[in-house]
């Protein structure tokens, strides 16, 4: 009976409705949508947003913690920063603190694809047999296992 006076109290409150629903829209990733100029319009250091990825990031609470400082964010703030990103080599527990500062991702229409998504996969070489015929390096693992059974033996038996 308890929760039924919680969603009662929800329609009564659109403030607490709309806060419900964002915390519902992050909890199950409902990404807000912006256009490339809507984030250029962010480009100072009391309102600090930039694309990495077709994603955006409100970092301006991160302004003063950036190990770079906050002039490597300002430089292009309102802007794609991927490559930057991409080329510095952050670690994983920066791409982890970055998915703090995601508030949405671009619009279909405008996303880019970037040349870290498109990496030409290296040939892989393998040495391949015919049937039947026969592969020198198959027998390397199982001969060093019997060497060492038998070295192993003759310390413990001999």
């Amino acid at each position: 009976m308890r929760s039924l006076h919680f969603f009662h109290e929800l329609r009564q409150r659109p403030i607490a409705r709309r806060a419900l629903l964002l915390y519902l829209g992050y909890k199950f990733s409902i990404m807000r949508q912006f256009t490339r100029a809507e984030v250029l319009k962010h480009c100072n250091n009391k309102d600090c947003w930039i694309i990495i990825g077709n994603k955006v990031f409100d970092v301006t609470k991160f302004l003063d913690e950036h190990p770079g400082g906050c002039e490597v964010l300002l430089e292009k703030a309102g802007d794609d920063r991927t490559e930057a990103f991409e080329d510095v080599g952050h670690s994983t527990d920066a791409r982890e603190m970055s998915k703090d500062y995601c508030i949405g991702e671009i619009v279909d229409e405008e996303k880019q694809t970037y040349t870290y998504d498109k990496k030409p996969i290296a040939p892989t070489t393998t040495t391949s047999t015919t049937s039947g015929g026969f592969n020198a390096e198959s027998l390397v693992y199982p001969g060093l296992v019997i060497v060492i059974a038998f070295f192993v033996y003759y310390l413990l038996f001999a």
